[in-house]
Formats: C-alpha cells, structure tokens, sequence
C-alpha cells in the first residue's frame, strides 16, 4: 500500500511540476488583444447605423428592413421568429448605446 501510494504522489508532483514549466508566465493583457472601443453611433434602425470604433473601423449593419427581409427567407418559423427577435435585440441596444454615449459627452 505505500508503495502504491508513493507511486502515485510521484506521478502528481510529475505532473504538476510539468504543468508550471509549461505555463506561460506572460501577463494577461500581453496575451489577450484589446478590443477597438466603439467611439461613435450614427443613424438610427431605420435608415442604418454606423458604427465607428477606436481604431479607425466601422461597421454599418443593414436597416431594420433589411434585417426583417433576411429573416424572412429562412425556412423555420422558430428560426424566423429568432432571427426577427435578434434583429429587435440589436438595433434597439444599438439605439441605447448612441443615447449613452451622447450622455457621456455632455
């Protein structure tokens, strides 16, 4: 019995021990890039959004009609029904984020 113990004490502190020489010991922040920060919301659902972002990029989803005419092509009506619940979802927090980054700015 204790040799059956020891040998499995040994096989953890092998184990362990080849664990840390294989972590990388970098910081956090080194490892994980940082997302662009959204700078800007333009437009509304109707007419289309832009958005602008810390490095330079921006993305422009479709109008809310767009979106409803895409979702309207899928052949489920659950996978209809989630899609149009998405597209509400987004553009009304897309709507929410450009009133509060207005209110931060004044």
């Amino acid at each position: 019995m204790k040799i059956l113990l020891s040998v499995l004490t040994t096989i953890l502190l092998t184990l362990g021990v080849a664990g840390l020489a294989r972590a990388d010991h970098g910081s956090p922040v080194d490892r994980v890039p940082e997302p662009p920060v959204i700078v800007e919301v333009e437009g509304d659902a109707a007419n289309g959004f832009g958005i602008h972002y810390s490095d330079g990029s921006e993305l422009s989803p479709p109008t809310d009609s767009e979106a409803f005419a895409e979702c309207g092509e899928y052949d489920r009506r659950v996978a209809r029904v989630r899609c149009r619940t998405e597209v509400r979802v987004w553009y009304r927090d897309l709507g929410d984020l450009k009133r509060a980054l207005e209110h931060a700015r004044s």
